[in-house]
């Protein structure tokens, strides 16, 4: 049975907003004596700002992701969902993680436009750009604002191959530009599902779509050509790891070619607000899912090497690992498929610069 904490805002993940880690001051609730702890608090607004960007394209080199680019559209994200490993990038804007994250959004008005001059670059290597690789591409606002799209229409102007993580049924909506990536194996899908369970979602993912949408939408994009898998992430100790054979079983169902599953990550300020999250919700398992998730990680809360960030180590990882093999070799899915897309076909984009802008 969930418990509500007092602190728990309608459609929120988190349930405080902690100062960042590089403000100087911090505030803290108190009750004055008229009894202002007791009152309800409001629900709390999404703002959008506009984030203008000298460039989109971000590099990496980590062996634990099979890409090395990547386009976050949007910084913070509306889905609110309280493991989110992105949080901790607010603090570099001065804002909190908690609530923060979830309501003070920033969208990259420029994306399309920057990413043409970095494609346009003579230096430029066409490599597979990861839509959706920190914060949701997908999430409520791209209705809106529709960066998301205008980077695909670019994607399929160039030629240049895409994939895209999300939980958004959303995605749909692009299925014009991405049946038609696929049909020049261009692009691939991933729909994150974290549970079957509709109450554990609504608590740890408030504002993402249900589970049969994201099931749904793994179905349609099949449907349509476009190669679609799911991603079983986070796993949480005790919370949700009982669904493991149930989650791949219907991800067969819907279609999906592949599939994979990431253990939950607590870097930084994530720690403290699942926690704090984990005692509202699970006060009865608390200390015995604090105390697994530290078994997997050597001893600690979060563990940042590259091997192990994203299965950890020990038993109950290893276990964990042995059944995602058997419930893949059961329903015929490969672990994680990643197909190379297809690069050769990239053509730069057409500028117009100089005197030649004027006709």
């Amino acid at each position: 049975m969930f418990r509500h904490s007092r602190e728990q805002r309608a459609g929120r993940g988190a349930l405080s907003n902690p100062a960042g880690r590089f403000e100087s001051t911090r505030t803290r609730r108190e009750d004055d004596g008229w009894g202002v702890l007791e009152e309800p608090l409001p629900p709390l607004e999404t703002t959008v700002l506009p984030e203008p960007a000298r460039s989109v394209i971000t590099c990496n080199d980590s062996p634990d992701v099979p890409f090395e680019q990547s386009i976050n559209p949007y910084r913070g994200c509306e889905h609110g969902c309280v493991y989110c490993f992105a949080r901790p990038a607010h603090a570099y804007v001065n804002l909190s993680a908690g609530l923060d994250f979830e309501t003070r959004l920033f969208f990259k008005q420029d994306a399309a436009e920057r990413l043409k001059e970095e494609l346009s670059r003579p230096r430029y290597v066409c490599k597979t750009i990861a839509l959706g690789t920190n914060t949701d591409p997908y999430q409520p606002i791209e209705r809106q604002y529709r960066v998301t799209r205008s980077i695909l229409e670019l994607m399929l102007e160039c030629e240049h191959p895409v994939s895209i993580v999300t939980k958004s049924a959303l995605l749909l909506r692009d299925l014009d530009l991405l049946g038609e990536l696929a049909r020049r194996r261009l692009t691939r899908v991933f729909l994150s599902v974290t549970t079957l369970d509709d109450d554990l979602k609504r608590r740890m993912e408030p504002r993402a779509a249900s589970p049969a949408a994201r099931l749904a939408a793994v179905r349609r994009l099949t449907e349509a050509g476009v190669p679609a898998g799911v991603m079983y992430a986070p796993v949480v100790p005790a919370i949700n790891d009982h669904e493991l054979e149930r989650i791949v079983g219907e991800a067969a169902k819907a279609g999906a070619d592949s599939v994979g599953y990431l253990l939950l990550r607590l870097p930084r300020e994530v720690k403290d607000l699942f926690y704090e999250w984990l005692a509202a919700h699970f006060p009865d398992r608390a200390a015995r899912v604090r105390s697994r998730i530290r078994e997997m990680r050597d001893g600690r809360d979060s563990d940042p090497r590259f091997g192990t960030r994203m299965r950890g180590t020990g038993p109950w990882a290893e276990l964990l690992e042995r059944r995602f093999e058997a419930a893949c070799r059961r329903h015929g899915l490969v672990a994680r498929a990643q197909d190379p897309l297809d690069t050769s076909r990239f053509r730069p984009p057409r500028t117009v610069r100089g005197q030649l802008a004027l006709w």
